[in-house]
Protein backbone atom coordinates (compact mmCIF):
# COMPACT_ATOMS: atom_id res chain seq x y z
CA UNK A 1 0.00 0.00 0.00
CA UNK A 2 1.63 3.39 -1.27
CA UNK A 3 2.43 5.44 1.80
CA UNK A 4 2.49 8.82 -0.05
CA UNK A 5 0.74 11.65 1.12
CA UNK A 6 -0.17 10.20 4.49
CA UNK A 7 2.03 10.74 7.89
CA UNK A 8 4.52 7.21 8.56
CA UNK A 9 4.64 5.90 11.79
CA UNK A 10 7.97 4.52 12.45
CA UNK A 11 10.88 4.74 14.89
CA UNK A 12 13.55 7.52 15.71
CA UNK A 13 16.42 8.15 17.81
CA UNK A 14 15.59 10.88 19.85
CA UNK A 15 17.64 13.60 22.18
CA UNK A 16 15.20 15.23 24.22
CA UNK A 17 18.37 17.58 26.21
CA UNK A 18 22.15 17.35 25.84
CA UNK A 19 24.16 15.14 27.70
CA UNK A 20 21.61 12.17 27.98
CA UNK A 21 21.44 9.17 26.40
CA UNK A 22 19.31 9.04 22.75
CA UNK A 23 15.70 7.14 23.27
CA UNK A 24 14.36 4.94 20.78
CA UNK A 25 10.63 6.81 20.30
CA UNK A 26 7.67 6.21 17.55
CA UNK A 27 7.41 9.37 16.01
CA UNK A 28 5.14 10.82 12.85
CA UNK A 29 6.47 11.71 9.77
CA UNK A 30 4.66 14.23 7.77
CA UNK A 31 4.43 14.22 3.81
CA UNK A 32 6.67 16.65 1.89
CA UNK A 33 5.28 19.87 1.61
CA UNK A 34 6.48 21.76 -1.77
CA UNK A 35 9.79 20.98 -3.04
CA UNK A 36 10.76 18.49 -0.42
CA UNK A 37 11.40 14.79 -0.15
CA UNK A 38 11.00 12.16 1.94
CA UNK A 39 12.97 9.50 2.35
CA UNK A 40 13.21 5.87 3.80
CA UNK A 41 16.49 5.32 5.46
CA UNK A 42 19.02 2.73 4.61
CA UNK A 43 21.92 3.19 6.60
CA UNK A 44 23.48 6.22 8.62
CA UNK A 45 26.89 6.65 10.24
CA UNK A 46 27.58 8.62 13.33
CA UNK A 47 30.24 11.48 13.41
CA UNK A 48 31.92 13.66 15.93
CA UNK A 49 29.76 16.12 14.80
CA UNK A 50 26.50 14.86 16.56
CA UNK A 51 28.39 14.25 19.06
CA UNK A 52 28.63 17.52 19.69
CA UNK A 53 25.28 18.14 20.06
CA UNK A 54 25.13 15.49 22.54
CA UNK A 55 27.79 17.54 24.48
CA UNK A 56 26.51 20.53 24.13
CA UNK A 57 29.38 21.69 22.08
CA UNK A 58 27.24 22.72 18.93
CA UNK A 59 24.66 24.49 20.31
CA UNK A 60 20.97 23.03 18.46
CA UNK A 61 17.30 23.27 19.97
CA UNK A 62 16.10 20.11 21.79
CA UNK A 63 14.23 17.75 21.36
CA UNK A 64 15.89 16.79 18.06
CA UNK A 65 16.93 14.07 15.66
CA UNK A 66 20.21 14.19 15.08
CA UNK A 67 22.60 11.90 12.04
CA UNK A 68 23.45 13.73 8.70
CA UNK A 69 25.48 10.51 6.79
CA UNK A 70 23.31 8.20 5.38
CA UNK A 71 22.03 6.57 2.02
CA UNK A 72 18.35 6.18 1.33
CA UNK A 73 15.51 5.29 -0.76
CA UNK A 74 13.13 8.13 -1.83
CA UNK A 75 9.41 7.19 -0.57
CA UNK A 76 7.78 9.92 -1.82
CA UNK A 77 8.11 13.64 -3.70
CA UNK A 78 6.18 16.94 -2.48
CA UNK A 79 4.91 18.82 -5.11
CA UNK A 80 7.02 20.77 -7.71
CA UNK A 81 10.32 18.29 -7.16
CA UNK A 82 11.87 16.95 -10.76
CA UNK A 83 15.60 15.72 -9.64
CA UNK A 84 14.22 13.09 -7.58
CA UNK A 85 11.43 10.29 -8.07
CA UNK A 86 10.27 7.63 -5.82
CA UNK A 87 12.55 4.73 -5.60
CA UNK A 88 15.33 6.65 -6.44
CA UNK A 89 18.97 5.30 -3.77
CA UNK A 90 19.78 8.93 -2.27
CA UNK A 91 22.23 10.57 0.25
CA UNK A 92 20.87 13.09 1.98
CA UNK A 93 23.22 16.41 2.27
CA UNK A 94 23.77 18.82 4.91
CA UNK A 95 25.27 21.11 2.50
CA UNK A 96 22.52 21.55 0.20
CA UNK A 97 23.10 23.34 -3.86
CA UNK A 98 20.66 25.02 -5.03
CA UNK A 99 22.65 26.20 -7.50
CA UNK A 100 21.00 29.76 -7.19
CA UNK A 101 23.39 31.59 -4.70
CA UNK A 102 26.71 33.22 -4.74
CA UNK A 103 28.08 30.34 -3.06
CA UNK A 104 26.70 27.90 -5.42
CA UNK A 105 27.74 30.06 -8.24
CA UNK A 106 31.24 30.89 -7.29
CA UNK A 107 33.86 28.41 -8.53
CA UNK A 108 35.26 29.21 -5.34
CA UNK A 109 32.06 28.47 -2.60
CA UNK A 110 30.02 25.60 -1.71
CA UNK A 111 28.33 26.31 1.59
CA UNK A 112 25.06 27.09 -0.44
CA UNK A 113 22.64 29.68 1.57
CA UNK A 114 19.74 27.15 2.12
CA UNK A 115 22.49 24.89 4.60
CA UNK A 116 20.74 25.55 8.43
CA UNK A 117 24.46 25.13 10.09
CA UNK A 118 24.72 28.82 10.93
CA UNK A 119 21.09 29.58 11.97
CA UNK A 120 20.90 25.83 13.65
CA UNK A 121 16.59 27.03 13.46
CA UNK A 122 16.08 22.97 13.41
CA UNK A 123 13.37 23.49 10.66
CA UNK A 124 12.43 23.03 7.35
CA UNK A 125 12.13 26.18 4.87
CA UNK A 126 8.42 27.04 5.89
CA UNK A 127 9.27 27.20 9.93
CA UNK A 128 7.61 24.00 11.00
CA UNK A 129 8.84 20.36 11.85
CA UNK A 130 7.84 17.28 9.52
CA UNK A 131 8.59 15.44 12.72
CA UNK A 132 6.19 14.99 16.00
CA UNK A 133 6.75 12.74 19.00
CA UNK A 134 4.00 12.52 21.96
CA UNK A 135 2.10 15.55 20.14
CA UNK A 136 5.35 17.47 20.58
CA UNK A 137 6.94 18.32 17.21
CA UNK A 138 11.00 17.52 17.09
CA UNK A 139 13.75 19.41 15.49
CA UNK A 140 15.35 18.33 12.41
CA UNK A 141 19.52 18.56 12.40
CA UNK A 142 21.28 20.90 9.49
CA UNK A 143 18.54 19.74 7.13
CA UNK A 144 18.83 15.98 7.44
CA UNK A 145 17.96 14.12 10.40
CA UNK A 146 19.17 10.45 9.75
CA UNK A 147 18.46 8.58 12.84
CA UNK A 148 15.06 7.92 11.75
CA UNK A 149 13.69 5.29 9.47
CA UNK A 150 12.15 8.25 7.69
CA UNK A 151 13.59 11.70 7.21
CA UNK A 152 12.27 14.84 4.92
CA UNK A 153 14.57 16.99 2.91
CA UNK A 154 14.54 19.96 1.26
CA UNK A 155 14.83 18.70 -2.50
CA UNK A 156 17.90 20.99 -2.55
CA UNK A 157 19.59 18.59 0.54
CA UNK A 158 19.35 14.93 -1.44
CA UNK A 159 21.22 13.46 -4.93
CA UNK A 160 20.57 10.24 -6.66
CA UNK A 161 23.38 8.07 -6.64
CA UNK A 162 23.99 4.63 -8.91
CA UNK A 163 21.03 2.47 -6.82
CA UNK A 164 24.02 -0.52 -7.21
CA UNK A 165 26.01 1.48 -4.63
CA UNK A 166 26.24 -0.64 -0.28
CA UNK A 167 24.17 1.92 1.63
CA UNK A 168 26.00 0.65 4.70
CA UNK A 169 29.31 1.41 3.06
CA UNK A 170 28.45 4.82 1.07
CA UNK A 171 26.35 6.36 3.20
CA UNK A 172 30.23 8.00 4.66
CA UNK A 173 30.08 9.95 1.34
CA UNK A 174 27.67 12.00 2.92
CA UNK A 175 29.85 13.59 5.27
CA UNK A 176 33.17 11.70 7.13
CA UNK A 177 34.72 10.49 3.95
CA UNK A 178 34.08 13.10 1.69
CA UNK A 179 34.69 15.73 4.33
CA UNK A 180 38.68 14.24 4.98
CA UNK A 181 39.20 13.55 1.32
CA UNK A 182 38.04 17.13 -0.16
CA UNK A 183 39.91 18.85 2.65
CA UNK A 184 43.10 17.54 1.28
CA UNK A 185 41.94 17.64 -2.61
CA UNK A 186 39.87 20.53 -3.02
CA UNK A 187 40.19 22.74 -0.22
CA UNK A 188 44.10 22.73 0.31
CA UNK A 189 44.97 21.50 -3.25
CA UNK A 190 47.79 19.21 -1.48
CA UNK A 191 50.07 19.13 -4.79
CA UNK A 192 52.56 16.09 -5.69
CA UNK A 193 55.80 15.47 -3.53
CA UNK A 194 54.27 17.87 -0.55
CA UNK A 195 54.45 17.09 3.11
CA UNK A 196 51.34 17.01 4.97
CA UNK A 197 51.01 16.51 8.50
CA UNK A 198 46.62 15.19 10.52
CA UNK A 199 45.76 16.28 13.43
CA UNK A 200 43.21 13.59 14.93
CA UNK A 201 42.98 10.65 13.65
CA UNK A 202 39.10 9.79 13.49
CA UNK A 203 37.30 8.84 10.46
CA UNK A 204 37.77 12.42 8.82
CA UNK A 205 41.41 12.62 9.44
CA UNK A 206 42.30 9.11 8.02
CA UNK A 207 40.26 10.46 4.77
CA UNK A 208 42.25 13.01 4.61
CA UNK A 209 45.44 10.84 4.73
CA UNK A 210 43.81 9.43 2.19
CA UNK A 211 43.06 12.25 -0.22
CA UNK A 212 46.57 13.90 1.10
CA UNK A 213 47.88 10.16 -0.35
CA UNK A 214 45.86 10.05 -3.85
CA UNK A 215 47.44 13.79 -4.64
CA UNK A 216 50.56 11.96 -4.37
CA UNK A 217 52.17 14.05 -1.31
CA UNK A 218 55.64 12.77 -0.37
CA UNK A 219 55.01 12.61 3.01
CA UNK A 220 52.08 12.20 5.59
CA UNK A 221 52.81 12.59 9.22
CA UNK A 222 49.51 11.71 11.43
CA UNK A 223 49.71 13.16 14.80
CA UNK A 224 47.55 11.75 17.90
CA UNK A 225 47.72 11.23 21.14
CA UNK A 226 45.91 7.59 20.85
CA UNK A 227 48.85 4.69 19.36
CA UNK A 228 46.19 2.73 18.41
CA UNK A 229 45.22 4.52 15.62
CA UNK A 230 48.74 4.49 14.21
CA UNK A 231 47.94 1.05 11.94
CA UNK A 232 45.05 1.91 10.06
CA UNK A 233 46.72 5.62 9.39
CA UNK A 234 50.16 3.74 8.06
CA UNK A 235 47.75 1.23 6.03
CA UNK A 236 45.64 4.11 4.22
CA UNK A 237 48.89 6.25 3.57
CA UNK A 238 50.79 7.66 6.54
CA UNK A 239 54.65 7.72 6.25
CA UNK A 240 55.10 9.41 9.97
CA UNK A 241 52.86 9.05 13.02
CA UNK A 242 53.40 10.53 16.40
CA UNK A 243 51.88 10.54 19.94
CA UNK A 244 52.28 14.15 21.01
CA UNK A 245 52.46 12.29 24.33
CA UNK A 246 55.76 11.30 23.67
CA UNK A 247 57.38 14.56 23.24
CA UNK A 248 58.48 17.25 26.23
CA UNK A 249 58.69 19.93 23.36
CA UNK A 250 55.48 21.55 21.69
CA UNK A 251 54.22 19.34 18.62
CA UNK A 252 54.56 22.15 16.46
CA UNK A 253 58.28 21.96 17.44
CA UNK A 254 58.42 18.56 16.94
CA UNK A 255 57.21 18.82 13.50
CA UNK A 256 59.29 21.68 12.24
CA UNK A 257 62.02 19.64 13.49
CA UNK A 258 61.13 16.68 11.44
CA UNK A 259 60.99 18.63 8.26
CA UNK A 260 63.26 21.15 8.04
CA UNK A 261 61.24 24.31 8.31
CA UNK A 262 57.49 23.23 8.56
CA UNK A 263 55.07 21.23 6.60
CA UNK A 264 53.61 22.33 3.00
CA UNK A 265 50.23 21.59 4.28
CA UNK A 266 48.50 20.69 7.78
CA UNK A 267 44.98 19.97 8.42
CA UNK A 268 43.12 20.24 11.75
CA UNK A 269 40.98 17.34 12.25
CA UNK A 270 39.62 17.27 15.82
CA UNK A 271 37.81 20.46 17.28
CA UNK A 272 40.40 22.08 19.65
CA UNK A 273 41.44 25.54 19.67
CA UNK A 274 44.56 24.57 20.97
CA UNK A 275 45.46 22.00 18.34
CA UNK A 276 44.29 24.66 15.47
CA UNK A 277 47.16 26.89 16.71
CA UNK A 278 49.67 24.10 16.64
CA UNK A 279 48.33 22.74 13.45
CA UNK A 280 48.72 26.67 11.77
CA UNK A 281 52.29 26.94 13.75
CA UNK A 282 53.65 23.86 12.46
CA UNK A 283 53.11 24.28 8.37
CA UNK A 284 56.32 26.47 6.61
CA UNK A 285 56.36 29.94 7.71
CA UNK A 286 56.41 31.36 4.16
CA UNK A 287 53.85 29.21 2.03
CA UNK A 288 52.53 26.88 4.65
CA UNK A 289 48.55 26.34 4.24
CA UNK A 290 46.60 25.12 7.26
CA UNK A 291 43.29 24.07 7.07
CA UNK A 292 40.53 23.51 9.83
CA UNK A 293 38.58 20.77 9.19
CA UNK A 294 37.43 20.22 12.81
CA UNK A 295 33.69 21.38 14.07
CA UNK A 296 35.40 24.40 16.73
CA UNK A 297 33.41 24.51 20.06
CA UNK A 298 31.29 26.53 20.61
CA UNK A 299 31.47 30.38 22.52
CA UNK A 300 35.49 29.43 22.35
CA UNK A 301 37.77 32.27 20.80
CA UNK A 302 41.28 31.88 19.23
CA UNK A 303 44.62 33.34 21.23
CA UNK A 304 47.57 33.50 18.49
CA UNK A 305 50.04 35.06 17.42
CA UNK A 306 49.38 37.18 14.48
CA UNK A 307 52.96 36.98 13.47
CA UNK A 308 51.95 33.24 12.16
CA UNK A 309 50.22 34.41 9.44
CA UNK A 310 52.34 38.20 8.61
CA UNK A 311 54.75 35.58 7.69
CA UNK A 312 52.91 34.32 4.70
CA UNK A 313 50.79 31.13 6.06
CA UNK A 314 47.50 30.35 5.27
CA UNK A 315 45.08 29.75 7.49
CA UNK A 316 41.93 28.04 5.92
CA UNK A 317 38.52 26.38 6.90
CA UNK A 318 36.82 23.46 4.80
CA UNK A 319 33.20 22.39 5.26
CA UNK A 320 32.19 19.19 3.85
CA UNK A 321 35.74 19.21 1.81
CA UNK A 322 35.03 21.73 -0.09
CA UNK A 323 32.67 19.79 -2.41
CA UNK A 324 29.65 21.28 -4.26
CA UNK A 325 27.24 18.72 -2.78
CA UNK A 326 24.99 17.74 -5.70
CA UNK A 327 27.83 17.99 -8.55
CA UNK A 328 30.35 15.39 -6.75
CA UNK A 329 28.28 12.94 -4.38
CA UNK A 330 26.83 11.13 -7.15
CA UNK A 331 30.73 11.43 -8.67
CA UNK A 332 32.56 10.44 -5.69
CA UNK A 333 29.86 7.34 -5.13
CA UNK A 334 30.88 6.38 -8.84
CA UNK A 335 34.56 6.27 -7.88
CA UNK A 336 33.70 3.95 -4.95
CA UNK A 337 32.04 1.65 -7.16
CA UNK A 338 35.13 2.00 -9.88
CA UNK A 339 37.06 1.19 -6.24
CA UNK A 340 39.44 4.50 -6.96
CA UNK A 341 39.26 4.14 -2.92
CA UNK A 342 38.12 2.18 -0.26
CA UNK A 343 35.84 2.49 2.71
CA UNK A 344 35.79 -0.53 4.76
CA UNK A 345 38.84 0.78 6.81
CA UNK A 346 36.91 3.96 7.67
CA UNK A 347 34.20 1.43 9.93
CA UNK A 348 34.64 -0.44 12.88
CA UNK A 349 31.50 -1.43 13.84
CA UNK A 350 28.05 -1.81 12.13
CA UNK A 351 24.82 -1.79 14.56
CA UNK A 352 21.71 -2.22 14.81
CA UNK A 353 20.05 0.97 15.32
CA UNK A 354 18.58 -0.36 18.69
CA UNK A 355 22.29 -0.15 19.83
CA UNK A 356 22.71 3.35 18.71
CA UNK A 357 23.91 4.63 22.61
CA UNK A 358 26.76 1.81 22.37
CA UNK A 359 27.65 3.36 19.11
CA UNK A 360 28.39 6.69 20.53
CA UNK A 361 30.43 5.29 23.22
CA UNK A 362 32.28 3.21 20.76
CA UNK A 363 32.79 6.80 19.07
CA UNK A 364 34.25 8.33 22.25
CA UNK A 365 36.52 5.16 23.00
CA UNK A 366 37.96 6.57 19.49
CA UNK A 367 35.88 3.95 16.75
CA UNK A 368 33.62 4.64 13.88
CA UNK A 369 30.51 2.91 13.13
CA UNK A 370 27.60 2.65 10.72
CA UNK A 371 24.10 1.70 12.12
CA UNK A 372 22.17 -0.03 9.23
CA UNK A 373 18.25 0.13 9.96
CA UNK A 374 18.24 -2.93 8.37
CA UNK A 375 21.10 -5.25 9.94
CA UNK A 376 19.75 -8.21 12.16
CA UNK A 377 21.52 -8.18 16.03
CA UNK A 378 23.81 -10.86 15.15
CA UNK A 379 25.99 -10.07 12.42
CA UNK A 380 27.17 -13.50 12.68
CA UNK A 381 24.56 -14.61 10.24
CA UNK A 382 26.01 -13.29 7.33
CA UNK A 383 23.56 -14.94 4.79
CA UNK A 384 20.65 -14.44 6.67
CA UNK A 385 21.72 -10.30 7.00
CA UNK A 386 22.76 -10.47 3.46
CA UNK A 387 19.08 -11.36 1.97
CA UNK A 388 17.49 -8.90 4.74
CA UNK A 389 19.93 -6.06 2.81
CA UNK A 390 18.93 -7.16 -0.77
CA UNK A 391 15.36 -7.07 -0.21
CA UNK A 392 16.00 -2.79 -0.18
CA UNK A 393 15.62 -2.27 -3.92
CA UNK A 394 12.49 0.48 -3.85
CA UNK A 395 11.21 2.03 -0.90
CA UNK A 396 8.06 -0.04 -0.81
CA UNK A 397 9.80 -3.45 -0.54
CA UNK A 398 11.22 -2.75 3.34
CA UNK A 399 9.60 -5.36 6.06
CA UNK A 400 9.18 -4.08 8.92
CA UNK A 401 12.75 -4.09 10.04
CA UNK A 402 12.80 -3.15 13.81
CA UNK A 403 10.36 -5.86 14.40
CA UNK A 404 12.69 -7.93 12.66
CA UNK A 405 15.44 -7.40 14.77
CA UNK A 406 13.56 -7.55 18.01
CA UNK A 407 12.27 -11.09 16.81
CA UNK A 408 16.04 -12.11 16.37
CA UNK A 409 17.56 -10.54 20.38
CA UNK A 410 16.65 -14.08 21.49
CA UNK A 411 18.41 -16.20 19.08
Amino acid sequence: MSTAGKVIKCKAAVLWEANKPFSIEEVEVAPPKAHEVRIKILATGICRSDDHVVTGGLVMPFPIILGHEAAGVVESVGEGVTSLKPGDKVIPLFIPQCGECSACLSSKGNMCIKNDIGSAAGLMADGTSRFTCKGKPIHHFIGTSTFTEYTVVHDTAAVKIDSAAPPEKICLIGCGFSTGYGAALQTAKVEAGSTCAVFGLGGVGLSVIMGCKAAGASRIIAVDINSDKFAKAKELGATDCINPKDYKEPIHKVLIGMTGYGVDYSFEVIGRIETMVAALASCHYNYGVSVIVGVPPAAQNITFDPMLLFSGRTWKGSVFGGWKSKDSVPKLVADYMKKKFVLDPLITHTLPFSKINEGFDLLRAGKRGTFGFCFLSSLSKESEWQREKNTHRSANQCPPCFEKEQATQGN
